[in-house]
């Protein structure tokens, strides 16, 4: 589904990622391990068309999205929730999940998809009206989630879900996870819990200064004695 190859990408005189390259198959989760600033971030919004390619390319169903704006790609079907508690603050709850519908041709359909939002994070059916900025950290996190599974993604990109969260908040974003591999939905994960996100994926790869290490099956790479040392603790 996802194809990137040979991505140079970066941030004005730094070069973030080295020529690297990773795929993400249809109904796969895949997830991008390494340590801080090894270019995880970048990688995703390089793929999101938010960060010009210095080069390589970057296809989605083999259509290349060289030159296509954020939007166009969204539209496409590949929606990012980025690291962070990027709410709209001052918009309520609702507001906040009714623009991930935005650019969808069908609106008929949109209200039952919100109520299974809901139904996945309860949290946000008593707080619809409430300002998105006064939610907690795991509620915003919800918050984002849901909003981007309302834009009827085919491939989410999620970046650190569980940063700063509770253990109990953690385990709500994690089964959350399960469910969309359950349903089919492809995924490529950035997740600092390495563990978990090996747990939780079919594929890996580990990113360290911007250069890819190593990839295979996520099973394989939790028992990879180097990377079991680096990012498992054991």
């Amino acid at each position: 589904m996802l194809s990137v190859d040979a991505v140079t990408a970066g941030y004005g005189r730094i070069t973030a990622l080295h020529e690297v390259s990773l795929g993400v198959g249809e109904g796969a989760v895949v997830c991008l391990i390494g340590p801080n600033g090894a270019g995880k971030t970048t990688m995703l919004n390089a793929i999101c068309g938010m960060l010009p390619l210095r080069g390589g390319r970057v296809t989605f169903d083999g259509v290349p999205l060289a030159g296509a704006a954020t939007h166009q790609i969204v539209a496409r079907g590949i929606v990012q929730v980025p690291e962070g508690r990027a709410v709209f603050r001052s918009m309520s709850v609702l507001e906040n999940l009714l623009l991930g519908g935005w650019h969808r041709p069908r609106r008929d359909t949109l209200s039952a998809d919100l109520e299974r939002m809901l139904d996945w994070f309860p949290p946000l059916r008593a707080r619809l009206r409430q300002a998105a900025g006064t939610l907690s950290g795991g509620e915003q996190q919800m918050l984002m989630i849901a909003r981007a599974l309302l834009a009827k993604p085919r491939l989410l990109l999620l970046d650190e879900p569980s940063l700063g969260l509770s253990p109990v908040m953690v385990e709500t974003i994690f089964a959350v996870i399960e469910r969309l591999r359950a349903a089919g939905m492809s995924v490529l994960l950035v997740e600092q819990n390495a563990r978990a996100a090996l747990a939780l994926s079919d594929y890996g790869y580990v990113l360290e200064n911007g250069e890819m290490v190593a990839e295979g099956e996520a099973a394989a790479l939790a028992c990879n004695e180097a990377v079991r040392e680096a990012y498992l603790g054991a």
